[in-house]
């Protein structure tokens, strides 16, 4: 954890002993009582934390936050088609350390139907890993995440919006992604396929719906590995590494 996120700016709290903050704050970055570190409300501002008291009941903490609000996520939506849980996991973590706003989960074509049944997308397990993602990046806003039952109905989620619409293909792709024309500030929506990749319906949903297909050159990536792929071209070409 470079930031480690609360839930809302309160100027004291009691972290108890078992939560894995109380743990890293104690055993990995080895504060004490008086000493401080980096934290953050989610969706809130950052700020720093000092340990006030350290008992077997918890951490006592006295928080200073920062007046300005936190920046805004990137304006990118990630379409994936719904992957096996574990690349689901991996996906919302490293994607969210990116800085998308958006993520919509869509049951495809060649994907299994059982991956939606993951206990991944009950309780709070999505929401742990977004946190994870955004305490990487020392950020505190987290994206949406949605779970939509086929391409079209993702497609029809964002049919209004003003974009640049890109699908990742690895076979029926002219271009590399690397030479998608992007203006800084402009939203982007990348749609990339399930494991075994686009049925040709959905390659013709995805044109319908003005999509341009790019490639990132010949080699087939894992989907985890595309999507930050892809993410990181784009984000450069949004002008946010400059």
């Amino acid at each position: 954890m470079n930031l480690i996120l609360f839930e809302a700016p309160l100027p004291e709290t009691l972290l108890r002993g078992g939560d894995p903050r109380a743990r890293h704050v104690r055993d990995v970055l080895r504060r004490r009582p008086g000493d401080t570190f980096d934290c953050g409300a989610i969706d809130g501002p950052r700020g720093k934390a000092t340990v006030v008291a350290d008992t077997a009941e918890g951490l006592r903490l006295r928080f200073a936050w920062e007046s300005a609000p936190p920046p805004p996520l990137d304006p990118i939506v990630l379409l994936v088609g719904l992957p096996r849980p574990q690349t689901a996991r991996k996906i919302l973590r490293e994607a969210t350390a990116l800085g998308l706003s958006r993520f919509r989960f869509f049951a495809s074509g060649r994907g299994e139907p059982g991956y939606a049944a993951s206990s991944l997308w009950r309780g709070d397990a999505v929401r742990r890993l977004l946190i994870e993602g955004a305490e990487q990046a020392f950020c505190t806003r987290l994206p949406e995440v949605a779970l939509h039952a086929s391409l079209s109905e993702a497609l029809e989620a964002e049919a209004t919006a003003n974009a640049t619409r890109v699908a990742l293909d690895n076979y029926e792709a002219p271009r590399g992604l690397g030479a998608l024309p992007a203006e800084p500030h402009t939203p982007v929506i990348v749609a990339v396929g399930s494991e075994r990749g686009w049925t040709a319906d959905e390659r013709d949903s995805l044109r319908r719906a003005r999509f341009e297909l790019r490639h990132l050159g010949p080699r087939v990536l894992r989907t985890e590995t595309a999507c930050v792929a892809a993410l990181a071209i784009i984000r450069e070409r949004l002008g946010r590494y400059r």
